[in-house]
């Protein structure tokens, strides 16, 4: 994408972008798929063609791009031609990949006790907290401000996350002791001229901010290297572990989607289908064939009644 074709149609597409609120990473991601095609056509995409896009879907597929990257860039292109650009006949020509349908990876009850234990540091062991007894994604954990903390009511309070949603997660009395432990010996360098209500709870480095989800990834990653745990889990799998222990001890999956703030329940019942505890609960059929059949006590039949003969009956 060269500067001089591109700078307006950048600047209208994200104009547009703005005008239908979209998140700073969903417009971050719109633009960067842009680019990709561009720098793939070597000319600006206000004057691509059917064909333009036809090849650049099969270069995806050639070059070994994931299912879900791919997905991703065809839905900001599409949004180019479709709302931009007012091409609905390229949009048309756009298509996507049904993804896998994968499990998600959680850890055990053993694995997230040693996770937690070998967290010498008070803010690591306070954050991988939060994302496994709340169930707070990354982002949501990092962006924890003072005033989300309700002690009164025992509830946490996560402001505009995933869909621009709000919703509320328990608090735990262990949960609070921690937050409180951690508030005491918390840095104090950006309380200048910033309310206490508003104060980030995990502030950064750079002056006003909070901590980057980059930055507590790697302090997980280093947890899970100490503690042993040799499955390839992400920090997300503290909230996949949050929701399958739940379920495995009866919370309702109603209470669990709330807990997640899934919109569709079906994404909240994947978890049962890794709800380990739940599934060795159930007995094979394999093992009832080995089992001694039960003979039932039969019950002796009923002798019918007898009706005499007609002509043996008493006159009327």
């Amino acid at each position: 994408m060269t500067t001089e074709a591109v700078t307006p149609l950048r600047q209208r597409m994200i104009e547009d972008m703005n005008a239908r609120k979209l998140g700073k990473d969903t417009q971050r991601g719109h633009v960067y798929s842009c680019k990709r095609f561009a720098a793939f056509l070597n000319r600006s995409p206000d004057i691509a063609t059917a064909e333009d896009i036809r090849r650049f879907q099969l270069h995806l597929s050639e070059t070994g791009t994931s299912i879900c990257n791919r997905n991703r860039i065809m839905t900001g292109l599409r949004f180019l031609f479709r709302v931009t650009l007012r091409r609905l006949d390229l949009a048309a020509e756009i298509y996507h990949i049904r993804e896998p349908q994968k499990i998600p990876l959680v850890m055990s009850p053993d694995e997230t006790r040693r996770l937690l234990a070998v967290a010498d540091n008070l803010k690591v062991r306070t954050m991988l907290s939060l994302g496994y007894g709340c169930g707070l994604r990354a982002g949501e954990v990092v962006r924890l401000k003072v005033k989300h903390i309700d002690s009164a009511q025992k509830i946490i309070r996560v402001e505009q996350s995933k869909g621009r949603k709000d919703r509320n997660v328990m608090l735990s009395p262990e949960m609070l002791d921690l937050l409180r432990q951690w508030w005491k010996a918390r840095p104090p360098r950006d309380n200048a001229g910033t309310p206490v209500e508003e104060r980030w709870l995990f502030p950064g480095r750079m002056r006003g901010q909070p901590m980057t989800t980059r930055q507590l990834n790697r302090l997980f990653h280093e947890t899970a290297e100490a503690a042993g745990i040799k499955k390839s889990v992400t920090l997300h799998a503290l909230r996949h572990s949050f929701a399958t222990h739940l379920l495995e001890r009866g919370t309702d999956i109603r209470i669990i989607q709330a807990l997640l703030g899934h919109h569709k329940l079906d994404t909240t019942a994947r978890y049962t289908r890794v709800a380990t505890g739940m599934i060795a609960r159930v007995e094979s059929p394999l093992d009832l064939l080995s089992q001694p059949r039960k003979k039932g006590s039969k019950k002796p039949a009923k002798k019918p009644d007898t009706v005499e003969n007609e002509k043996d009956q008493p006159p009327a």
